[in-house]
């Protein structure tokens, strides 16, 4: 699956609130999106992949950033932003 294969509501959800961050966590979910059959569990998945980019360590933030890191509380906010957006999802 592709996220243009995403409806408007989870793309803006999740795809769309990652850019307003940052490309680098865009690319994360955009990745994702090719190892999933549909948006129902291209849903899911983002959801445990917040759950382990939560426990990232410093390492972790400079390998996924290209070793350009955010703050680790600002990449926080933002995965709880997109968590939160999840929440409005109907599918």
């Amino acid at each position: 699956m592709d996220t243009d294969d995403l409806s408007e509501t989870t793309y803006n959800a999740i795809i769309f609130e990652a850019e307003k961050f940052n490309h680098d966590l865009t690319l994360r979910f955009g990745l994702l999106s090719y190892k999933c059959e549909d948006e129902k569990a291209f849903i899911a998945k983002s959801k445990k992949l917040i759950s382990e980019m939560l426990k990232y360590d410093e390492a972790d933030l400079e390998d996924m950033f290209f070793g350009d890191p955010p703050a680790k509380k600002e990449f926080h906010i933002a995965l709880k932003k997109i968590t939160d957006n999840m929440k409005n999802i109907t599918s």
